[in-house]
């Protein structure tokens, strides 16, 4: 048996028992650092730390707190919060009470609340603040499970029998403990790897959510499996902003648990580049949009400089991806990185103009950046490769409790998500499905029976609904989404998220794409801009003072994408090509249903708000 295979098989049956190990080995070990914005709202924050034995402290104060508001094991407690250090310790504390997590988006409206914490039965709800805890209110008469809600922020709260602050709950919790001293280890000591840990409700593309129930093993095996990988240590510092709503962030705290290092949690999406310098990480998850955003930024700078330093940046970016795709391979042949010595000369030049300032920008320690959620564009992904930013590309779902495979670290190959964790089964159905099966797979959905058994094999194989190819040797290339295949009334199928990726990969200005097709005779795009990407591009181009709208509707913006959209369709075959397009008055996002939390597009919900611009794109063709 292997080293990999032995830590899998000897791990406990919760991470909330590997928590208390943990706590144990290295006490006094920092575990977490959070940031304090200064009291008069002007100037940096003061980052503050826990160490693993005070952040114990905080953990069975909010379990012994839960038991005594009468939450038994298993029962369900909400969690409706961004990304802060009191999500992981309120998470910490419901799975150390023997309860399970039903995490719910902060973006989500006060329906689907309400819809979550219905369906999951749901007793306490443990809320950031007053708006969290209004939509609470607004629905509590449909709500009869709900004893109590718990808010982390209490300004503008009033607290009451069934409203109270997690500094009362854990105040409560202490006093519980005072008397019971072992209230929280017996607990502990009582779960069992089939327990209920968390219920955590896919964002979805269409319709109500999901509840996806992932027992205490699955994250047990989560933290052991990244551990096996080698990839992250007790030496390092990781950055989470994740939404911990996600499986993407939640599993990103048990590796974490396992091998001891200290993570930075604050989930202020536009704090993460004044945050990078000062926290310093040495790796950190993202979603592709974030490396997008980056690189766009670095290459309107760079525009912004004037000719000389765009003609040097577009030249390194060049160089970048031609040292990528030249060591990796040289890496998958012999075993070295190595590059010829002219290009080895030029990268070195490149590395002083433009690619140390960008690693500066990450920090100066980011030894890797993992990448997950959707596919990442190639062309993006050797680009910081080349420039030393190391972007290990992973894969998984909710469904599997995010991590099925990951790219390793000296061996990662751009434009594949690696190889399964140890202990997890691949195979492709003759269809081209990607099947899963191991320790991460999920109990099944919530109370839909017949949803399950669509997805899950009675001998537990689980169908991923994505189409990919594995190498001989074992690397993984996901190439579309099975329900997103776009079949034409010509009958060829198209892949439209490799059309999309590719086409961020060629424009600066682009912040979403939707490529549409489907029974339709040829290829048509929805275009959306990055609003201060564009809008420096409009300064430049006699556009000064004009609106994002006034903008986009301009024909020097329309001939400009245009460029960009000729270019790529000279990499398509003829019928991927994108034959019309149209520019979107305003930006994709949460608000409008028109993404997920996680950034994902909501293919159908964009189709049907955008139907006439559709339409209009095809008005006078022949249709199927």
């Amino acid at each position: 048996m292997s080293d990999a295979q032995t830590l899998i098989e000897n791990r406990p049956p919760s991470v909330a028992a590997l928590f208390l190990e943990r706590v144990a080995a290295t006490p006094d070990a920092e575990a977490y650092r959070y940031p304090v914005p200064p009291a008069s709202g002007q100037g940096p924050d003061d980052w503050k730390s826990l160490s693993w034995a005070q952040a114990a402290e905080r953990v069975h104060a909010i379990a012994a707190g839960l038991i005594e508001l009468g939450v038994r094991p298993e029962e369900r407690v909400a969690l409706a919060s961004t990304t802060r250090v009191e999500w992981v310790l309120a998470d910490l504390g419901i799975m150390c009470a023997g309860a399970a997590t039903t995490t719910i988006y902060p973006q989500t409206n006060a329906d689907e609340s309400a819809f979550i914490l219905s369906d999951s039965g749901s007793r306490v709800l443990i809320a950031e603040n007053a708006g969290q805890l209004a939509k609470a209110l607004e629905k509590r008469a449909e709500l009869p499970e709900l004893h109590h809600v718990v808010v982390i922020d209490p300004e503008g709260v009033e607290t009451n029998d069934w409203v109270l602050t997690l500094a009362e709950l854990e105040s409560r919790g202490a006093a519980h403990l005072s008397k019971n001293p072992s209230l929280v280890k017996e607990r502990v000591d009582a779960i069992t790897k089939d327990q209920l840990a968390t219920l955590i409700y896919t964002s979805g593309t269409t319709g109500r959510p999901k509840g996806v129930r992932l027992p205490h093993d699955n994250w047990s095996y989560m933290a052991k499996a990244i551990a096996a990988t080698g990839l992250i240590s007790s030496e390092d510092v990781q950055y989470l902003w994740l939404p911990l709503a996600h499986v993407f962030g939640k599993v990103l705290t048990s590796g974490q648990i396992e091998v001891g290092h200290v993570t930075a949690v604050d989930g202020r999406v536009d704090k993460i580049v004044e945050n990078l310098p000062v926290v310093r990480p040495t790796y950190m998850a993202a979603v592709p949009r974030i490396f997008e955003k980056v690189y766009n930024g670095v290459a309107a700078k760079a525009r912004a400089g004037g000719a000389a330093k765009y003609k040097i940046f577009k030249w390194a970016a060049e160089v970048a991806r031609e040292y990528a795709k030249v060591t990796q391979d040289n890496f998958k042949r012999t075993g070295t990185r190595s590059a010829p010595f002219a290009l080895a000369a030029k990268h070195k030049v490149a590395d002083k103009l433009v690619y140390a300032k960008i690693r500066e920008a990450f920090g100066g320690r980011m030894r890797a950046c993992i990448s997950g959620s959707a596919a990442l564009a190639p062309e993006i992904g050797y680009f910081f490769s080349g420039a030393g930013i190391h972007i290990l590309e992973g894969y998984g779902l909710t469904e599997s409790s995010a991590a099925s495979f990951v790219n390793p670290g000296e061996a990662y190959r751009t434009g594949t998500v690696g190889k399964p964790l140890p202990g997890t089964e691949v195979r492709i159905a003759d269809d081209g499905e990607i099947l899963l099966r191991g320790p991460g797979i999920m109990e099944g959905y919530h109370k839909l029976p017949e949803k399950t058994a669509e997805v899950l094999e009675p001998d537990g194989w689980l169908h991923t609904g994505d189409i990919g190819e594995l190498s001989p040797d074992g690397y993984l290339r996901i190439t579309d989404r099975k329900k997103d295949l776009i079949k034409t009334s010509g009958g060829k199928y198209v892949a439209p998220a490799e059309i999309e990726g590719q086409f961020k990969a060629l424009c600066p200005y682009v912040s979403n794409i939707l490529v549409h097709g489907a029974d339709r005779n040829y290829c048509t795009a929805l275009i959306a801009l990055e609003e201060t990407a564009i809008l420096g591009w409009a300064k430049e181009n006699g556009l000064e003072g004009r609106t994002y709208a006034e903008v986009v509707a301009d024909p020097r913006t329309v001939e400009m994408v245009d460029g960009y959209v000729q270019q790529l369709n000279q990499k398509l075959q003829r019928w991927q090509t994108i034959k019309k397009f149209r520019l979107l008055p305003r930006d994709l996002d949460v608000e409008h249903g028109e993404v997920t939390p996680s950034l994902k597009l909501k293919r159908p919900v964009v189709e049907r708000t955008y139907k006439h611009l559709l339409d209009e794109m095809y008005e006078g063709t022949r249709e199927a």
